[in-house]
C-alpha cells in the first residue's frame, strides 16, 4: 500500500474516481455510435474518457459525421447520475482521511456543474472546501485550468497539491497545472513518472 505524504490540499476527479460515472458516460457515448452503425470498441470510445460534454459532442461531429449531439448527450447522462451513483473503493475513506489530518479537498470535474452538484449531494458537501466544474473555467481539461483555480480557491500551491485521477485527459490537466498526481486509471495512457503515482485501486493508498 503507497504511502503518500499529506498534501497541502487534495483536487479530486469525480467521474470514474470517486463515483463510478465514467462508465455511464462511456454507456451514453456508445450508445449513441451504435445507434448510428458504429462499433462502440475501446479504441473507439478512449478518446471520449474524462472528456467533457462539447468535447465529446465535437469529437462526434469530426471522427463519425454526428453533429448536434450535445443536447442529447447531456440529458441521458444527467437522468443516469440523477438515478443514482455507486462510490468507488476507497473513495470515502481517502475523504475521510484527508479530512482527519485537516488537508482541504475540491471536486475538480469536467461535468456540468448540475452534474456535479448532484454527485456533491450523494457524496457530502461537508467533504469538500470547493469545486470546479465544466464551464467555472474559460478552459477545461486537459488544460491545467481547472486544477489551477481549484487550488487558488483553496489558498495552496498546486506544486503541493495532490490530484486525484483516472483518466490521460484529466492527468495531462493536473500535470500541467504542476500538481503531483495520484492515477486509478480506468481506460490506459496514464504512465508513471516523478510526479505520478498509480494505484489499482483507492483502498492501497493511505495519506501519511
Amino acid at each position: 500500500m503507497p504511502t503518500l505524504p499529506a498534501p497541502a490540499a487534495l483536487l479530486c476527479d469525480m467521474d470514474g474516481t470517486l463515483v463510478d460515472t465514467e462508465h455511464q458516460w462511456l454507456e451514453v457515448v456508445a450508445a449513441l455510435l451504435e445507434e448510428h452503425g458504429i462499433e462502440a470498441t475501446p479504441d473507439a470510445l478512449a478518446p471520449f474518457a474524462g472528456a467533457a460534454i462539447d468535447t465529446a459532442a465535437a469529437l462526434l461531429a469530426d471522427r463519425h459525421g454526428l453533429a448536434g449531439t450535445a443536447e442529447r448527450l447531456d440529458r441521458e447522462f444527467t437522468a443516469l447520475v440523477a438515478a443514482g451513483v455507486t462510490t468507488q473503493p476507497g473513495a470515502l475513506s481517502l475523504l475521510d482521511r484527508a479530512r482527519e489530518l485537516g488537508v482541504p479537498v475540491a471536486l475538480v470535474t469536467a461535468s456540468e456543474r448540475k452534474v456535479a452538484d448532484l454527485v456533491l449531494k450523494g457524496l457530502g458537501t461537508e467533504r469538500f472546501a470547493a469545486s470546479v466544474a465544466q464551464g467555472d473555467t474559460l478552459r477545461g481539461k486537459p488544460h491545467p485550468d481547472p486544477y489551477l483555480a481549484a487550488a487558488r480557491a483553496l489558498g495552496a500551491d498546486p506544486a503541493d497539491c495532490l490530484a486525484v485521477e483516472d483518466t490521460p485527459t484529466g492527468a495531462a490537466a493536473a500535470l500541467a497545472a504542476g500538481c503531483r498526481l495520484l492515477a486509478v486509471p480506468s481506460v490506459p495512457g496514464i504512465d508513471p513518472g516523478p510526479r505520478t503515482v498509480l494505484v489499482a485501486s483507492l483502498d492501497d493508498v493511505h495519506l501519511a
